[in-house]
Order: structure tokens, then sequence, then C-alpha cells
């Protein structure tokens, strides 16, 4: 099977719609996924996935391409905005039984000063509300390998004790390496049954100050993206290997002009 290719808008926050679908399948990618749109992070709120979504479906399938996640806000550690997220939750995931797509990514939230325990139990209980809105309509929450639940044995934690068929896993590849020194078959060998997508980046190491990093072109830094997609080929995973350039949050990084299809080349040399 071809390697999936995606990219989330993340990477490219001045691009109206139009110009993402034309972009996205000039450059060779075969889906998008959408965090954000001109300014707006809920895209449920646009026009474009509201009163016109058919419309917008339509465009994107003519494009020969699809939509593989929609990227929510939600941070599942809070239950002071449960019902907010539950909200979020449902918005998306009628959005995804619209485009045939499987997956809404949550973050599961900074834990302040909540000991870890509790603060598993805590998560587990808002993804039974969370991922049981998600569920009904066959969509899966995806839990991202970031923020405090960065280590696979902090999501593990959570993994163990949540519905699979509701709430699966995001393997941000670069996190986990990166920021909890985490070798990626030790992440895959913790995280592996529930792991149904990816997030792909690189970044390299200020030569100043070892704990602080630069996001850089796809093989350009230090992140070891050759093994890990060597690992995931070998582990069987099927799923979309999803460029998250993060040009939203730091504008100072090369266009997406210049890294979505640098991104591409990079990744399909792999296949070869």
């Amino acid at each position: 099977m071809a390697m999936k290719l995606s990219f989330t808008t993340l990477g490219c926050p001045e691009w109206e719609l139009g110009l993402i679908i034309r972009r996205a399948a000039e450059y060779g990618f075969d889906a998008i996924d959408f965090r954000g749109i001109s300014g707006e992070m809920n895209i449920y709120k646009l026009p474009a996935f509201a009163e016109q979504a058919r419309t917008t479906k339509d465009e994107i399938r003519d494009a020969g391409l699809r939509v593989s996640c929609f990227s929510s806000s939600v941070h599942a550690f809070s239950s002071e905005k449960l019902e907010q997220n539950k909200a979020e939750i449902e918005a998306y995931a009628k959005l995804c039984t619209l485009f045939d797509t499987p997956y809404i990514r949550v973050f599961g939230g900074g834990i302040g000063s909540t000991p870890r325990e509790e603060a598993v139990a805590q998560i587990v209980r808002n993804f039974e509300e969370l991922g049981a809105i998600a569920k009904a309509h066959g969509v899966k929450l995806l839990l991202e390998t970031h923020d405090d639940w960065t280590t696979c044995a902090d999501v593990s934690a959570v993994m163990r004790q949540v519905d699979p068929e509701a709430v699966g896993v995001l393997w941000d590849l670069h996190h986990p390496y990166r920021k909890a020194g985490e070798q990626p078959d030790a992440t895959w060998a913790a995280l592996g049954e529930w792991i149904a997508y990816t997030h792909v980046k690189d970044s390299i190491v200020r030569p100043d100050d070892s704990e602080k990093f630069d996001y850089c072109l796809t093989g350009e830094g230090d992140i070891p993206l050759v093994a890990m997609h060597q690992l995931l080929r070998d582990k069987g995973y099927e799923g979309y290997y999803t460029f998250e350039w993060e040009k939203k949050w730091h504008p100072t990084i090369p266009d997406p002009e210049v890294a979505f299809p640098h991104y591409v080349d990079f990744m399909r040399k792999l296949e070869r």
C-alpha cells in the first residue's frame, strides 16, 4: 500500500479554502487535516463547513483528496469545560459523518498540580462522555502524544481504561522523542495497539541551549524520521503520515510553499 500523506492547515494559516485544496492536490498529498482556516480555529463555525459543507465536500473529492482528520481544540482533561468540549465533539462528529472522516484529534491538556493518578482517572471519566458522542457517529477520538500526555506511560495509563472503539492514539512522532527522550520502539511497544494516526515534523537542538530546539524542513533535523517510518511500516501501520508544520504558532519558519512540497518529496522517497 502506498504511503498516505496529509497535512494540517496549521501549516498554511494564510491560505483560503480553495487554495488549500488546489495546493494539496498540486503537491501530491492524499488528504487534508483541518486545523483552522484564515484565523478561525473551529472550522465548523465557517459557512464552508456549515451551510456550504456539501459543496466543500464535493470540491475536496473532485480534487482527488479526502479529509483525514478534523483537529479540534478540545483538552479532554478539563472537567470545567466538559460541556463545551462535548458540544465541540458533537459538531466535529457531524462533519466527520458528512466528509467520511474517521477521526477527531483531541489534546489531553495540562494537569497543573493534579497528581498523575488522579489526572488519569479524571481524563478517563471525561473520555467516557466525549468518546460516547464520537462513537455514536461512527467516529474515533485520537489522543495526541502532546502537552502533559506526551510519554507512552501516561498515555497507556489512559488507553487501558477507555473504550478502544471510541478513543485511539495520535502518535506525534516529534514530541515523545524530543521532549521526553523516548525511543520510537518504546513508544510503539507501549501504544502500538492503539495508534491510528501520526503527525510528522522535524527539528534540531539549538547549539547554545540543549533544552531548546528549532523546527526545520523535513529531514534536515535530527528526529529519526527514516527509522520511525521503517518501524511503522514493519509494524503494519497503514494510517496517514500527516505533516504538522506549525506555521501558525511559529511564523518565522519557512512558508508552506517551500515546506509542503519538500515534505512530500522526502516522504515519497522513503517508499522507494
